[in-house]
């Protein structure tokens, strides 16, 4: 199985990302859920902020967001459960990706989640 990030994050950030995501939803942000949303979102330059998670099978269904979102100039944070990112999302189902389309009142934690991201990933 491929990887989809080469650096791994710790466990806790994955948790810290998916409280963000229940915060999105409860602060009225908008969330597009799903790879095929996701990659319209990101297509259609309305994604902010792409979540995708690393225990996707097969991993190529998500591949292509990695690129997608860098020639979009969208930071991309990998996270650990598909099951875990689809209750943030507020779905019974798994999501293999979420794209933030709007943070709503959410934006202090929206710049403190990128800060926190760029810095664990400089190391």
């Amino acid at each position: 199985m491929g990887k989809l990030f080469e650096k791994d994050l710790p466990d806790e950030f994955s948790e810290e990302v998916y409280e963000f995501v229940e915060t999105v939803r409860e602060k009225g942000g908008k969330i597009k859920k799903g790879v095929n949303e996701t990659t319209k979102a990101l297509e259609r330059g309305f994604a902010k902020l792409v979540i995708v998670a690393e225990d996707v099978d097969p991993i190529e269904i998500v591949l292509h967001l990695p690129a997608l979102a860098k020639e979009k100039n969208v930071p991309l944070i990998p996270v650990k459960s598909k099951e875990q990112l689809g209750k943030a999302a507020g779905i019974e189902v798994k999501a293999s990706s979420v794209a933030i389309i709007d943070v709503g009142k959410a934006q202090k934690e929206f710049d403190s989640l990128l800060k926190k991201f760029e810095d664990l990933t400089k190391r």
